[in-house]
């Protein structure tokens, strides 16, 4: 019997097309379903039988199957171990067109309450693939069926489906179901990273580059203020410096190695420059604000810093108020909790003396960092 095809952007309510998704895939169909990257076959984890068939169909390519989840909130339930690089590319890749290759090696993974024959089809050599695809309707689909969705990423003659009728043609009647989305938005396949502790692999190169994945690798450390243009200005120029010493680099090369470096301001305005005080304040160190440009934080900043530093407790109360899920990334630049006074409109006098306050936590911080960035 061919697959019932449904036309996304004809459909009436999108809502009773995930619905009839949501019931084939949880009554142990096949489903072929759109994604940023090309259309996949799709089974129900807690459905051996169907996992078993989209098996047959990805062959022996290792990375054909993966574990398709709700949000990046959720590779803990499946990774446990999951270290700090894993979660940082989790927290910036996801929703996206990356698939992550992660170990399996925790007792209390959700992976454990799947069918052994599941398991056997997903994890490869003490590795399982995760994924949070980019595409509305099959967030849509994860979050009302119960338990993840296993993906598969079908080549047929060395094409990668990028359009509907391709799965059409190549699976037919062993399809319950095609949600047709047109083209692929981005037609070619995610890019897949096996992930370590501390360093990670690119194993196939998608639309994600390896340049681009090195990048968002990175450790960001974020340092904020109020208006973006003295302290958290100064303490992102120290920092840069003392941590390039550290990692014996020029400061221009620091995300070569690993780190980015940034500050904000709660209510910073776009595109200010650094207070004359604060570029007079460490030009003698060699450190450079001239081209400093003041930006006001905001979701995507907190959403991709891995340590927010603030510069006092009532800018720290202002981030948590906000975003509330960052608490575990939100510290004081201070170890003793005190709060680091605003030199703005003072003397240099002030400023120097705020350059002072916060050395010597700054170079604290850069001990911890270079601690996490280096192998």
């Amino acid at each position: 019997m061919p697959p019932l095809v449904i036309e996304l952007r004809n459909a009436e309510d999108s809502r009773d097309v995930v619905h009839r998704a949501v019931q084939a895939l949880a009554e142990g169909h096949l489903v072929a379903l759109p994604t940023e990257t090309v259309y996949c076959l799709a089974a129900s984890a807690l459905c051996e039988p169907a996992v078993r068939r989209l098996k047959e169909f990805a062959g022996a390519d290792s990375h054909a199957l993966t574990l398709a989840i709700k949000s990046p909130d959720e590779a803990l339930d499946y990774a446990p171990y999951l270290g700090p690089l894993g979660k940082r590319l989790s927290r910036r890749c996801w929703p996206g067109p990356v698939t992550m290759i992660v170990e399996d090696r925790h007792p209390d993974s959700l992976v454990r309450q799947l069918d052994r024959q599941v398991q056997q089809a997903l994890v490869r050599e003490g590795y399982v693939g995760l994924r949070v695809p980019g595409h509305q309707v099959v967030l849509d689909v994860l979050r009302l069926l119960a338990g993840p969705v296993v993906l598969a990423a079908v080549r047929q003659d060395g094409a990668d489906p990028v359009r509907a009728q391709q799965m059409i043609d190549a699976f037919g009647d062993s399809l319950a179901l095609v949600l047709d989305d047109g083209r692929s938005r981005f037609g070619q396949p995610s890019s897949v990273v096996k992930v370590r502790d501390r360093d990670f692999d690119v194993v196939e190169v998608g639309v994600v580059s390896a340049q681009t994945l090195k990048r968002l690798a990175s450790m960001i450390v974020l340092f904020v203020c109020t208006g973006n243009t003295c302290r958290s200005p100064m303490a992102e120029g120290l920092f840069r410096h003392l941590l390039a010493q550290k990692l014996k680099c020029p400061p221009a090369e620091i995300e070569d190695c690993g780190a980015i470096v940034m500050s904000a301001g709660i209510a910073a305005m776009l595109g200010g420059r650094a207070a004359h005080e604060a570029i007079q304040t460490l030009a003698p160190l060699g450190i450079d604000l001239t081209a400093h440009e003041s930006q006001p934080l905001s979701e995507q900043l907190v959403r991709h810093a891995d340590l927010i530093l603030a510069m006092t407790r009532s800018h720290r109360q202002a981030i948590l108020a906000e975003w509330p899920s960052a608490a575990e990334r939100v510290k004081l630049l201070s170890h003793d909790g005190a709060d680091v006074a605003d030199p703005v409109g003072g003397p240099a006098e002030l400023y120097e003396r705020c350059l002072a306050q916060m050395t010597p936590e700054i170079e604290r911080w850069v001990d911890w960092t270079a601690e996490q960035i280096q192998p």
